[in-house]
């Protein structure tokens, strides 16, 4: 035994073991947050329970808990004679939405009280615009005309697929010509503004200005007058449905995005409807305060700032690694400078937040804003938190990160190397250009690597310097330059933490925190798997440097 301890064996295993249980806790992680999120959009059956007062509840199962009944007891609760014995008694939380009338969106019921549960199939999950999903029976349709419809299933898709229609040419005008005359009009404002900052306002040219202003003021009202009548035409389309209560509710078309009968779904429909909404998460923006709807805004800005951020902090580090690897002489200052920059990777995160805040938005945007945009003034440009001041704050919170995996990777490459392109007759910058870091490539990118796997998560220093709850337009469209550095922009760290802690409905959005979290790692690892894919192609085309 003293023999195998002091061969090395036992610590071989257990390193091995503790790589392991790393794995197995990170991969049991993902999987846990994955199936947690991804089975909300799974189409849930809808229960109906009845007691023995006859009162009905119709809703999804949420959650099952057993509870002691010294609790019930507390709550003055007759129990029957099996659950005293047990000591436990069974605690069913129920998703009953239709929250605009009721007081929430779930009901807690003793499974000992209920005396009946049916899978009631002619009822449907309605979703809505406004006040989330809707449970109940369909029972009449009436299109605009008011004539009502017999066969309602058939007569809601045809109205569905009306208003997608409908909505399209909606979103159409509001994006392309809403959005050109404003920009028109705000354009003309400037050249206003500009105009009284110098002292130019001729006569001429104000009689112009009000003539165009006249002019994009009547575009903007007529469409916004075709807007309203585009969407007027859904709500004279209505479905009428009956809550468990047996209460009639009109629900306008307007206000209805999907409706499915998930107790008439066949295995394969509830593939195709689950793959439909995990579509819709993807790819649609937020709705009731982030509670509802998708992420795609905040899958939008994560990728773009951390694409942005790496375009700023590889050039730096990168710059910052060789000049103090191969021109700066081995001094003191050197030294110091090398200490500061490995101290600079363990500066809180909310510090940088502040120093951005500081200097980057206050002090440089301020000073842009004076002298480019003076007659925007007192709104600011870049004088306010944005998506560029984000990026630059990231990319100095992960510049240290760079810089010290691109030395090392500099310190790899052999001497012998170096002087034998100068013996050819190369210059020293030649030499580093096409001979040194070429064959330092893998690290650099490796640094790379890891300026995503911590730039991506980072919220706090964010919330000081760009992130939003909810941004009104996306940093690129259509309008010049395109891309948008000085607009806010939202992020899927910021946005779980918005779900999670400041929504008012907790147990709603659960599964939508659980959801985007899963998303936050694809994007990350997806993101980390391209590098790494770059890397390993350049470690392959320069396998002189060896293994980083």
């Amino acid at each position: 035994m003293f023999k195998w301890f002091k061969s090395g064996a036992p610590w071989i295993w257990l390193t091995g073991g503790a790589v392991s249980v790393s794995l197995l806790s990170v991969m049991g992680l993902i999987l846990l947050i994955g199936w947690k999120g991804l089975s909300f959009f799974w189409p849930a059956p809808l229960y109906q329970w009845q007691n023995s007062d006859g009162d009905t509840l119709i809703g999804q199962l949420y959650a099952e808990e057993d509870v002691p009944i010294s609790h019930l007891r507390e709550m003055n609760i007759a129990l029957p004679k099996a659950i005293e014995e047990k000591g436990l008694a069974t605690r069913l939380s129920i998703k009953v939405a239709n929250r605009e009338l009721y007081n929430s969106d779930f009901v807690s019921l003793l499974a000992f009280e209920v005396t009946q549960v049916s899978t009631p199939e002619a009822w449907a999950v309605i979703e809505r615009n406004r006040d989330g999903d809707f449970y109940g029976l369909p029972i009449e349709y009436r299109d605009a005309k008011g004539k009502s419809h017999q066969d309602i299933v058939a007569a809601m898709k045809a109205g569905l697929a009306y208003a997608d229609v409908i909505r399209a040419e909606v979103e159409r005008v509001i994006n392309q010509d809403i959005e050109v005359v404003s920009h028109q009009l705000e354009t003309l404002r400037l050249q206003k503004r500009r105009r009284e900052l110098n002292d130019n306002l001729t006569p001429e040219y104000q009689a112009q200005y009000q003539q165009q202003l006249a002019t994009y003021t009547e575009q903007l009202i007529g469409f916004e007058r075709q807007v309203d009548d585009l969407r007027s035409e859904l709500e004279k389309q209505v479905l009428v449905v009956k809550d468990m209560h047996g209460q009639r509710v009109n629900i306008a078309l307007e206000n209805i995005l999907d409706i499915w009968f998930p107790n008439q779904m066949s295995g394969m429909e509830k593939v195709a409807h689950w793959g439909k909404q995990v579509w819709k998460f993807l790819s649609q923006p937020p709705r009731e305060s982030n509670s509802e709807g998708g992420v795609f805004p905040a899958m939008f800005g994560t990728v773009l700032l951390v694409l942005i951020m790496s375009i700023i902090v590889m050039p730096l580090g990168v710059v910052a690694a060789i000049y103090l690897h191969e021109y700066a002489r081995n001094t003191l200052m050197t030294r110091i400078i090398r200490v500061a920059v490995i101290n600079l990777a363990g500066v809180p995160s909310i510090v940088y937040g502040v120093f951005g805040l500081g200097f980057f938005v206050y002090t440089l945007g301020g000073s842009i804003d004076d002298l480019f945009y003076a007659e925007r003034l007192p709104a600011p440009t870049f004088g306010t938190p944005g998506l560029l001041w984000s990026a630059l704050t990231l990319a100095v919170l992960t510049l240290p990160v760079v810089i010290v995996s691109t030395e090392e990777g500099l310190t790899r490459i052999p001497s012998s190397v170096r002087h034998g392109s100068l013996a050819l007759g190369a210059t020293q910058f030649e030499t580093m250009w096409r001979i040194v870091l070429p064959m330092a490539s893998p690290a650099i990118i490796t640094g790379l690597i890891l300026a995503i796997a911590r730039a991506a998560g980072e919220v706090a220093p964010l919330m000081l310097v760009g992130v939003v709850k909810l941004a009104s337009s996306l940093p690129v469209d259509g309008q010049f330059p395109y891309l948008h550095l000085e607009r806010k922009f939202m992020h899927l760290g910021f946005h779980i933490y918005d779900v999670g802690f400041q929504t008012t409905n907790i147990e709603a959005a659960r599964p939508l925190v659980y959801a985007t979290s899963f998303l936050l790692v694809t994007v990350i690892i997806s993101l980390n798997l391209t590098a790494i894919s770059i890397r390993n192609n350049l470690r392959e085309k320069y396998r002189t440097l060896g293994q980083d």
